[in-house]
């Protein structure tokens, strides 16, 4: 049976069988996403890949270093892939060795619906209904507050790192009316002193990559300090359909 031609996100070309019934997915929130669809059609995902709880399946390392030999060794259906989350030479060696390899990129949420409805059309599924979903709830979400509210999101420290622009996490904030501090500093993802970063009324405070907690965190900041979930606020999937309404409860309680 001959293969069928797709495009992923880059405009790469993707051969897919009639049935893809094997994925190798180096995406936490692709993986998520994959198994709420196709559930068992998984084999291995990275270290990272938490959810759904439970999940069985190979583990090939992280994002940054998977275990290239072994994905090849388990000749997959499909290799689903980030743009930022994984590395172009892993995703070139894979494709070198004849494995299909989907690579997404999402800037936004517009984006990753858009981009998740492609994905999910070339495995044969055009209607998802989490995704539907979550293109209903984002739509046009309830603001937060009744004001618009500027924040900063730090995302690493020891060195401290923030949410900067173009970032799928800025602009879902943005939905929300919560305005990012650096949304307009030229590097999505910049180092900075706490000196360098300007007074805000929030800080949001999520539990990855840099887990902050109630004791690690809030305390560098004079602003009023939001713990919140990483999954919400950076996996795009199924994360996204209670997204707004758990944000919007986090955030208004730490202003309350």
């Amino acid at each position: 049976m001959s293969a069928r031609e797709f495009r992923d996100d880059l405009g790469a070309k993707v051969l897919l069988p009639e049935k893809v019934t094997r994925i190798v997915s180096l995406v936490p929130s692709l993986t998520e996403a994959v198994e709420a669809t196709m559930p068992g059609a998984i084999i291995a995902a990275t270290d990272w890949c938490t959810h759904p709880e439970g999940l069985d399946v190979t583990r090939i390392r992280g994002t940054k270093n998977p275990d290239v030999a072994a994905i090849i060794a388990m000749n997959p259906d499909l290799v689903i892939a980030n743009e930022e989350e994984n590395k172009p030479e892993h995703i070139a060696e894979l494709r070198d060795a004849g494995i299909s390899v989907w690579v997404t990129e999402i800037r936004n949420v517009d984006q990753a619906i858009a981009s998740m409805t492609r994905l999910f059309e070339a495995l044969g599924h055009s209607h998802v209904p989490w995704l539907e979903q979550a293109r209903t709830n984002w739509a046009n979400p309830e603001p937060v507050f009744d004001y618009p509210v500027t924040a900063l999101i730090p995302i690493w420290r020891k060195p401290w790192m923030f949410v900067g622009s173009e970032t799928y996490a800025g602009e879902l904030l943005g939905r929300l009316g919560i305005f990012n501090a650096l949304g307009l500093h030229p590097e999505r993802y910049p180092k900075l002193e706490l000196s360098q970063v300007p007074d805000v009324e929030l800080v949001i405070l999520p539990d990855e990559p840099y887990e902050f907690t109630a004791d690690d965190g809030p305390e560098y900041f004079s602003a009023h300090a939001a713990l919140i979930s990483g999954r919400l606020l950076t996996w795009y999937g199924p994360a996204m359909v209670d997204a707004p309404a758990e944000l919007t409860r986090a955030l208004r309680s730490a202003l309350s």
